[in-house]
């Protein structure tokens, strides 16, 4: 019995001596308020500084860009310095880039091309191509007049052949994007098997409209109208129907 009680006290003694090393608990809870302590400073001088940085940049004056007539952009307020003007230059993108007198000229012969030039077989893809370079008032315009004079149909009742050819095509001064081209137009007819020419010279006025540049429109104009004068005409009746333009290019080709 007395090396039991003798174990026991042992016992208690042991783990009263191990409950009572209060420091090495109390070192631990110091040790992470000393954590929370460091981060919770962090934080806070972290959120000063950002609250310090919003109000600065709230205090700033708001910038004033004056664009003037040429396209020259200048800071006249909000510059760091007082009285002093920032110049900025600005780069237009690709597709807002204004069209060169050579795209604009390059549109008009393929307009005039493809709308003046035709036979029965192709004037209805010719036609196509050419109200798909049209704006769309425009296009509803030429539609309609189509319509009201029945000119696909006449054109292949009377089996007419079309060639077109430009001479020149010249900007007209003091009307931006619009062009007047001088060409010859040959006609031919064929009805109950004899055919007559009808030779024109005359002037093609086109006025573009400009767009935006696209995959599909390159150079972003449109035919925003167009209207032609007959300057010279003539119309063989006789038996030689020669085809003057068709003879020079086959002379060019040679």
């Amino acid at each position: 019995m007395k090396g039991r009680d003798e174990m026991n006290s042992g016992n208690e003694l042991n783990e009263t001596a191990r409950y009572t090393r209060y420091y090495e608990h109390d070192g631990m809870l110091r040790a992470y308020a000393n954590r929370s302590m460091v981060l919770a400073m962090a934080f806070g001088v972290l959120a000063i500084g950002s609250f310090a940085f919003a109000v600065y940049v709230r205090l700033q004056p708001p910038t004033v860009i004056r664009v003037s007539a040429d396209g020259d952009a200048t800071v006249v307020g909000g510059t760091p310095v007082p009285g002093r003007t920032d110049r900025l230059t600005f780069a237009s993108s690709p597709s807002d880039a204004a069209p060169s007198d050579i795209e604009a000229k390059a549109v008009v012969r393929r307009f005039l091309d493809r709308y003046l030039t035709c036979t029965p077989a192709t004037v209805s893809r010719q036609i196509a191509d050419a109200l798909n370079m049209m704006t769309g008032n425009f296009r509803s315009l030429v539609l309609n007049r189509l319509r009201e004079d029945d000119t696909i149909n006449k054109i292949q009742d009377d089996h007419i052949v079309t060639n077109f050819r430009i001479r020149t095509i010249n900007a007209v001064a003091g009307s931006p994007l619009t062009y007047t081209a001088f060409g010859v137009k040959e006609i031919h007819r064929l009805k109950n098997n004899e055919e007559t020419t009808d030779q024109i010279v005359g002037r093609y006025n086109v006025r573009l409209a400009l767009d935006r540049r696209t995959e599909f429109n390159p150079s972003g104009l449109l035919v925003a109208d167009y209207w032609e004068q007959q300057m010279v005409g003539e119309n063989n009746t006789g038996l030689s129907q020669p085809d003057d333009l068709s003879r020079e290019a086959t002379q060019r080709r040679q």
